[in-house]
């Protein structure tokens, strides 16, 4: 399942997998109770708005308990094909008197594209007791055809093709308790099964991976530890977010594979002036043990890095780092220019003397749909080693 550069909104990072990578796309779109900012968040993003909005937003507060948001999202992705994500959200606070926490939210989204691939996912963030507590869960369950380009960046470059259809559902909790200096800890759970099979066509010289086999469960319990000082997430003009997650998949827990998936990223910010910003990120993941091809690191998801089809560099380690530079034009409009370098190898060796470094760079349109919280409608086209991907997306890439 390889949504490739589709959606972005804030990460909820499960297993880098095939299987799992659509779970990916569709919770970043339940997510938008974290592209609502907290009551710490509309005092900076205040000056935004005009007296008459802000009058306008207070009273609506106090009239009704939340608002739905209804989006039908293009999708053109080198993986999946051309299609529509259907959304639907319900933002609200659990408790009215709490001005400290976020809004939660409620959702479901939808992947549907002309190669036939179907999928669903529902789940709600909630954020409670003045933003001690942040409890998240989702269930995904659908089938996603795309092309498996065997394992490694030697394998990715030639370009040979193996087309696969996977079905499969996932579900994921977590639960995360505010400790000092903003940082959120807490267990989270992830368990799913899925199912592999050949499509007609493509190349023999593809290597049959292991884990391409019928009827695989995954489980594991994990953590999450994330801090995050941005004073608005859907536009971040100062501060900076950092995330890490540890799975650790076992046959005790019921998983056919037992191997360890690590993932961490860091974004920093800077401003200038009013209309100018400057956007850091970097991106790390790992496995260990043994885990089936769709459990390892999958170049090119979750926007890390645009300008390449999700799931053509697959490997045990992948790190990624880009920029980009934003700039608000008149009329709600603004435009990017972004560049990165990343890579996919086997081990950690491998990244000072073997690998093949992939680089992207790109453009972008931006559109403001919420000049309150400026909140962005994104359209980005990227060029990297193979081809080129355009994507659209609410709020920034990172």
């Amino acid at each position: 399942m390889l949504p490739a550069t589709t959606l972005r909104f804030p990460d909820h990072s499960l297993i880098g997998a095939p299987a799992i990578l659509v779970v990916l796309l569709l919770l970043n779109v339940i997510s938008v109770g974290q592209t609502t900012p907290s009551s710490s968040q509309q005092g900076t993003l205040s000056t935004v708005a005009s007296a008459s909005t802000k009058s306008s937003d207070k009273q609506n507060e106090k009239t009704r308990r939340g608002e739905f948001v209804v989006a039908p999202i293009p999708i053109s992705s080198p993986a999946l094909g051309t299609g529509i994500v259907p959304v639907v959200g319900y933002i609200f606070r659990v408790d009215r008197e709490d001005k400290v926490s976020p809004p939660s939210v409620l959702g479901a989204a939808g992947v549907i594209t002309n190669n036939g691939s179907r999928a669903f996912a529902v789940g709600g963030q909630l954020y409670l007791k003045r933003d001690t507590y942040h409890a998240s869960a989702a269930f995904f369950q659908g089938n996603l055809n795309y092309n498996l380009y065997g394992i490694g960046a030697s394998a990715g470059s030639a370009g040979f093709q193996l087309p696969l259809k996977q079905d499969g559902s996932a579900f994921l909790g977590e639960v995360l308790r505010k400790l000092k200096w903003k940082f959120f800890v807490g267990p989270r759970i992830l368990t799913g099964h899925s199912s592999i099979t050949r499509r007609p066509g493509g190349s023999d010289r593809v290597l049959i991976p292991t884990g391409l086999t019928l009827n695989t469960k995954l489980t594991a319990l994990g953590f999450r530890i994330n801090r995050d000082s941005r004073p608005n997430r859907f536009y971040p003009e100062s501060g900076t977010f950092f995330d890490l997650t540890s799975d650790f998949f076992a046959t005790g827990l019921g998983s056919k594979y037992s191997f360890q998936s690590y993932r961490a990223s860091f974004s920093k910010y800077w401003s200038f002036g009013k209309k100018q910003v400057l956007a850091y990120n970097a991106y790390f993941c790992g496995t260990g043990g043994e885990p089936p091809f769709y459990g390892n690191c999958i170049y090119g998801t979750n926007n890390e890095l645009r300008g390449y089809e999700a799931g053509r560099y697959i490997d045990r380690y992948m790190v990624a780092t880009q920029l980009e530079y934003r700039l608000d034009l008149p009329k709600r409009f603004g435009i990017v220019g972004f560049g990165g370098v990343g890579g996919v190898a086997p081990g950690a060796r491998e990244f000072f003397y073997s690998t093949a470094f992939l680089p992207a760079g790109g453009g972008g349109l931006r559109f403001m749909l919420s000049k309150t919280y400026h909140v962005n409608l994104r359209a980005d086209i990227a060029a990297g080693k193979n081809g080129h991907t355009f994507g659209m997306g609410v709020s920034e890439a990172f």
